[in-house]
């Protein structure tokens, strides 16, 4: 078990191994829910969404449009950002 101090503010901070356990890094999100005997739960938070949706923030409005073969060929020889 864990005790952690509750600031002026009414923060409290989590330890680094609670962070690690819960396989939170800084930045990402952790969901509390209150519990009805008064405790709370803590879990990592979890994106939910479609592949889709991460593909999408690599399209570029004006940039290059190329196939899978094209991709293949310029990985193959080491793209400079030329076609």
């Amino acid at each position: 078990m864990s005790r952690l101090t509750v600031t002026a503010k009414g923060q409290v901070t989590l330890r680094k191994d609670i962070l690690r356990h819960l396989g939170v890094r800084p930045g990402e999100k952790v969901d509390v829910e209150k519990l009805p005997d008064g405790g709370i739960a803590v879990r990592a938070a979890r994106r939910s969404g479609k592949i889709s949706d991460f593909f999408d923030m690599f399209k570029q409005e004006n940039g290059p449009h190329l196939t899978i073969e094209e991709i293949g060929e310029a990985a193959a020889r080491g793209w400079a950002g030329e076609r």
